[in-house]
């Protein structure tokens, strides 16, 4: 059931308990039993509308920072991925391969903001080596959400061969 349930929540939008019950054909006690479920389990973690980047844009401005760390004992990276982690200015934190082994999405109220977030509580830290930030500027997908229907812009010239 839980799995079923989740799938529906992923790709129903905002299907109220009672919707969910009648596509999934079950009772509405067995949905409600298997959010309570999936909650206990930390499986479901909460709920987020997707907005609009544009909207988001007026109040915040958003960077995605590569974080080189230097792994500690035997906690390896995850003690300085929570610590990072904590920040009430980082949107989330990924461990990596590649060239780097954090990248962390940041949010602030604007450019300065998120520069002094990285050069005074971030690349301070204990086993940061360096950091390289990144700045969103224009977002064409969200969560699954294309933003735009056409990436025609009338306002563009067209470039002929």
């Amino acid at each position: 059931m839980e799995e079923s349930l989740l799938k529906l929540i992923l790709e129903g939008e905002g299907l109220s308990s009672g919707q969910m019950a009648e596509i999934l054909q079950c009772d509405k006690a067995a949905i409600e039993e298997a959010f309570k479920k999936l909650k206990e389990t930390k499986t479901l973690l909460g709920w987020r509308p997707v907005l609009h980047p544009n909207f988001i844009a007026q109040n915040q401005v958003r960077a995605v920072i590569e974080v080189k760390i230097t792994p500690e004992g035997q906690k390896g990276f995850d003690r300085i991925a929570e610590r990072i982690s904590n920040f009430v200015a980082v949107e989330s934190c990924y461990l990596m391969s590649g060239d780097y082994e954090l990248m962390v999405i940041v949010k602030g109220n604007n450019l300065q903001t998120i520069a002094s977030f990285v050069s005074e509580k971030l690349a301070p830290l204990q086993g940061v080596i360096s950091t390289a930030t990144h700045f969103l500027l224009r977002c064409y997908k969200e969560q699954g959400y294309r933003l735009k229907e056409s990436l025609d812009d009338p306002d563009r010239p067209v470039i002929s061969p």
